[in-house]
């Protein structure tokens, strides 16, 4: 698991969404309302997750570590990484894709 922080720079969804398909990567939105809860779960696949907007904090159960995540962050959850999460009070928009095996980030 990794997490980038993006620069204190205002990014928005397109180029976001460019830089993941620059990547090969084929991103899907999704978003949240505020102080939705994600139950401990994991996938079969890694995926790469950015936060277009408001705040999510992960609890990754290895290691019971939490991620705080805002605008621009970026997180790489391996496959069959157990999290859940909670979304912060205004809500997210995020943008994920699913990490191919025979990508680097996999």
């Amino acid at each position: 698991m990794r997490k980038v922080t993006s620069p204190a720079v205002r990014v928005t969804e397109a180029a976001l969404r460019e830089q993941l398909m620059r990547e090969g990567l084929q991103p899907t939105r999704w978003d949240n309302g505020p102080h939705a809860v994600y139950e401990l779960h994991d996938h079969p696949y890694g995926k790469i997750l950015v936060v277009v907007s408001g705040s999510i904090t992960f609890t990754l159960t290895k290691g019971q570590r939490v991620v705080p995540m805002r605008q621009g962050d970026r997180l790489v959850l391996p496959p069959s990484t157990p999290h859940s999460a909670i979304v912060g009070p205004h809500g997210v928009v995020c943008l994920e894709a699913h990490i191919p095996a025979s990508s680097p980030n996999a």
